[in-house]
């Protein structure tokens, strides 16, 4: 060997941080972006766009999306898609608003307040999504429909029976803690806020220390310790500082006025509360580390990425893929009654045009986050910062007067652009053939 290749034998392995940290390098790339457009609106709206206000509306406006992106990666990762998802959002929210505000009083003498009414509702909500996705995976699994044409149907089905089971009505909710899901009606405040971003910011250090357990304990290569050290910070630092700015985010003197004098009290003078975490962003946390554990640490999940990857060879390794199917449409329905409540206690009524083209946000959101159409590769957290970026890009486009025609132009751009980029980072990352 010549000196110069012995030389080059002896020099470091020279790795960049998003390798040493083993970060997703488009995730990291999205992440990059991300910054870059709040950066870009904050001067250009001259602050507004990053005030906790606007924030604390982003984040409860990017739950309905993001709940369902979480299913949509369970769809597309097993080769099917789902269109209907905004249809059937709101067919549940019909449901939901029928049975608490006249099914309920009308057949059964629940007055209002009655505390079964609101249990009952979200019960009744969750089960019809539940059974209209396990129809969809039904007609696809066993009759071999295809899912674009089943759930193509069901957008236009669905979609339409809400319109019926309403009378073309708008239906106002009458159970106040129905509201709570809703945003500014149900939030923490400051104090449990704070409270449950170090409940979460200590799951993030127990779960990356548990991990790097893991991979000693089973003599696999492990990160340096300071980039785990750097990992918790940077994931713990962004978990509190997001309470921080909610928990700068001011409850109304007039709101606090009425909320004192509803309990009969007379509010001090010069008092002031904050809003902190919603409930309906609790509600989003839950459901990403749910499907997270459900995705990566359970045999359904394995099962759904293993039949995308190879639908053939995972049949003939034993894995029923009609049954598979019709649980994870049925998975998918359940997110969409879980969203529906969310988006009707938001608007604090059920309209008949709530969800419509939702189905296009959750589909782009899904891939933005680096879910392939191909099949096989998805992940939760890369779906909810998809409808993180969604739902920022059309705040912000709104607040500096952009019309809503060219904001879907830019969508639409956005959205062709991010699976162009996927496309040439599988190809050259060998994960595409």
């Amino acid at each position: 060997m010549s000196d110069l290749g012995q030389a080059a034998g002896r020099l470091p392995d020279r790795r960049s941080l998003a390798d040493t940290l083993e970060l997703d390098k488009r995730l990291f790339g999205m992440i990059v972006a991300f910054a870059l457009l709040c950066v870009g609106f904050f001067f250009w709206t001259g602050g507004t766009f990053l005030s906790p206000r606007n924030i604390f509306n982003i984040a409860v406006q990017t739950v309905p999306v993001g709940i369902m992106a979480t299913g949509m990666v369970f769809v597309i990762v097993a080769r099917h898609i789902d269109l209907s998802v905004g249809s059937l959002l709101a067919m549940c929210s019909a449901i939901m608003a029928m049975t608490q505000a006249y099914w309920l009083p009308q057949n059964f003498g629940l007055g209002l307040g009655h505390p079964l009414i609101m249990p009952v509702t979200i019960l009744v909500g969750l089960v019809v999504g539940t059974l209209i996705g396990a129809f969809h995976g039904w007609l696809v699994g066993y009759q071999g429909i295809p899912s674009f044409i089943v759930t193509l149907g069901g957008l236009l089905v669905w979609r339409n029976l809400n319109w019926y089971t309403t009378n073309g009505q708008s239906v106002a909710l009458t159970d106040e803690r129905i509201l709570n899901f809703g945003g500014t009606e149900g939030v923490l405040g400051s104090t449990a806020s704070w409270i449950v971003g170090g409940l979460l910011a200590l799951g993030v250090v127990l779960a990356i220390v548990a991990g790097r357990r893991a991979k000693v304990r089973h003599g696999f290569a492990v990160k340096p310790a300071w980039a785990e050290g750097l990992l918790i910070a940077i994931i713990a630092g962004a978990i509190l500082g997001f309470v921080a700015v909610l928990n700068a985010y001011p409850i109304a003197p007039t709101k606090l006025q009425r909320q004192f004098e509803a309990q009969g009290l007379t509010m001090p003078e010069g008092y002031v509360a904050y809003h902190g975490i919603p409930v309906s962003v609790l509600l989003l946390i839950l459901v990403a580390v749910g499907m997270t554990v459900v995705a990566q640490k359970t045999r359904f999940g394995r099962y759904i990425f293993a039949t995308g990857g190879n639908p053939d060879a995972a049949e003939l390794s034993g894995i029923n893929t009609r049954w598979l199917t019709v649980k994870i449409f049925s998975l998918m329905g359940f997110l969409c009654g879980l969203a529906g409540l969310v988006s009707q206690a938001r608007l604090q009524s059920h309209g008949n045009d709530i969800g419509t083209l939702t189905e296009l946000s959750v589909i782009a959101a899904t891939v933005i986050g680096g879910t392939a159409l191909a099949g096989g590769i998805g992940t939760i957290y890369g779906a909810i910062l998809g409808a993180l970026v969604m739902q920022s890009l059309q705040s912000g486009m709104g607040m500096v007067g952009v019309d809503t025609p060219f904001q879907n132009i830019v969508v639409g751009t956005v959205l062709v652009l991010a699976v162009w980029v996927d496309i040439i980072y599988r190809k050259r990352t060998g994960a595409m053939k």
